[in-house]
């Protein structure tokens, strides 16, 4: 048991150092897919010390007997049923009943040779999306990520009518999550390993329900160096086919250990885990705001994207100044950029036709920025010179509020000049009342809204926090602020859930 700790305590132990400004962050994704026939999309091999945590974790209260049943849903090569085995031999256990399933034969051919000894595992060629199964004691395994972008429609569509999880832009995952669920017996248990998002995004809502439902004993959030260079800060939750009952027993990444309730009416479980039981209720950001949105995603910033100190005259008429999430921060307290955007929109964010163009048709028409503009998802539906998503530039050029897209620590700076274009990486706010950009920028700086954003936020690399709108727009703000910037005879509305009577008006200081 020592053993085991001390190897949780390893992977749940986050790294000292942070990302420095400018560096390269590790990158997000989904697993590769597997190859071969039949393969299933999204596979991660598991590092054995964390098939042992999961063991270790899903066996401690209630150990396996000879006769119990295990399924492993994706088992590839069989990490899990070996560290299965390990456990049981560890505590001189019989090994109990083991099914591994996965589509991958090429994988199932290794594990049948590595496991032809054990008469009690038995390795199976089946979808577990698409297989009617038995009820099991245990569940055990690393559902495959495949977000729906890697899906064909008929997949989506089959999904769709098959899940109550396959909801929005769902993950395969979710969808494994709901089928193990389907699987147990009643007093059955279950670990998974998946990345963190389904604990916040709306996506998940269902599954959140579903969990909610059962006994979720604990939720572990461990080292996103579990999986090395694939970012996928993954999460271990352990939960019992019994009605809820409890706390959940969280671990974060910190270290640090609570106990929570965690909402069952679908909605994220971010806040309670980082400590924040405040409702989300009364007025928030999107009510004194026009706009709040990420910046300018034009899908090819090597093209429209230029150094203004070398920009041609002739393009000048298509430049804005623009700036990225690196050049936000204490060094550039003024927002000085040093580059321009070509935009080829009106100022009303209208496309322009081919003709408008002048000398910028020819400057894009170049070979090797052609291939680039032509290279992007968005030309098969848009006009070769478009940008990915059409900028609203009536919105963008008025004073606003900007932050980075992923920081350490939310701050924020006002572009008073109203010329600044945001690139992709940066965030920007409009507010509904100008003269009271400097209010409510102080108020986005203050301690009460960087703690809450702290505990709303989606997690990146490193520990960093990633903004995202949906988060932005459900800040609280106070009343103060709230009443000047509301059009007449237009009050607050209220964002709490139904039955909510309470608002949520804090005071706030502008000390950091």
């Amino acid at each position: 048991m020592q053993i085991v700790d001390g190897l949780l305590e390893r992977l749940l132990t986050t790294r000292d150092h942070m990302l420095e400004q400018g560096g390269t962050e590790r990158r997000e994704t989904t697993a590769p897919p597997r190859e071969g026939s039949g393969a299933v999309k999204g596979y991660i091999p598991t590092p054995a010390e964390t098939v042992d945590l999961m063991a270790d974790r899903l066996f401690r209260s209630k150990p396996p007997s000879k006769h119990s049943s295990i399924l492993d849903p994706g088992c590839a090569t069989g990490a899990f049923i070996a560290g299965i085995i390990r456990w049981c031999e560890d505590h001189k256990l019989a090994i109990p009943r083991i099914v591994g399933m996965d589509s991958d034969l090429r994988h199932l051919k290794e594990a049948r040779a590595k496991f032809e000894q054990y008469p009690s595992v038995e390795i199976r060629h089946a979808d577990f999306l698409s297989t009617r199964l038995p009820e099991f004691d245990y569940v055990i395994g690393n559902p495959p990520y495949v977000p729906i972008t890697s899906l064909d429609e008929k997949e989506k569509a089959r999904y769709r009518s098959s899940f109550a999880t396959a909801r929005g832009r769902f993950d395969l995952y979710l969808l494994f999550f709901e089928q193990a669920l389907n699987c147990l017996l009643p007093g059955g248990r279950l670990a998974f390993i998946t990345p963190e998002k389904f604990l916040y995004v709306e996506t998940a809502e269902p599954l959140r329900v579903l969990l909610a439902e059962k006994r979720v004993e604990e939720i572990l959030l461990l080292d996103e160096n579990t999986f090395g260079d694939l970012a996928t800060y993954p999460t271990v939750t352990v939960l019992s086919n019994t009605a809820r009952n409890g706390k959940t027993s969280i671990k974060l990444r910190s270290g640090q250990k609570v106990a929570v309730h965690l909402a069952a009416d679908g909605r994220s479980w971010m806040p309670t885990l980082h400590g924040d039981h405040r409702e989300i209720g009364g007025p928030a950001l999107e009510d004194i705001c026009v706009r709040i949105s990420c910046g300018v995603a034009t899908g090819a910033d090597s093209v429209f994207v230029h150094e203004t100190k070398s920009l041609p005259v002739h393009l000048c008429r298509f430049a804005h100044p623009t700036i990225s999430g690196r050049e936000l921060g204490p060094q550039n307290p003024e927002l000085i950029s040093a580059r321009s955007m070509l935009i080829p929109y009106s100022l009303d964010g209208e496309l322009l036709v081919e003709r408008e163009l002048g000398a910028l048709k020819p400057y894009l028409s170049e070979s090797n920025r052609l291939l680039k503009l032509q290279n992007r998802t968005c030309v098969q539906r848009k006009p070769w010179y478009a940008f990915h998503e059409t900028p609203p530039l009536a919105d963008i050029l008025r004073p606003k509020i900007l932050c980075k897209d992923i920081t350490a620590l939310p701050m924020f700076w006002i572009d008073r000049s109203a010329a600044l274009v945001p690139r992709h990486s940066v965030y920007y706010i409009v507010p509904r009342e100008p003269d009271h950009i400097g209010v409510l920028c102080d108020y986005l700086n203050s301690d009460y809204a960087a703690e809450w954003l702290k505990a709303h936020c989606q997690r990146a690399a490193n520990g960093y926090l990633r903004l995202q709108s949906t988060i932005l727009k459900k800040l609280p703000v106070p009343d103060s602020l709230v009443v000047h910037s509301l059009p007449r005879n237009v009050g607050p509305k209220s964002r709490g859930r139904q039955g909510d009577t309470d608002t949520v008006t804090q005071p706030f200081e502008f000390a950091r």
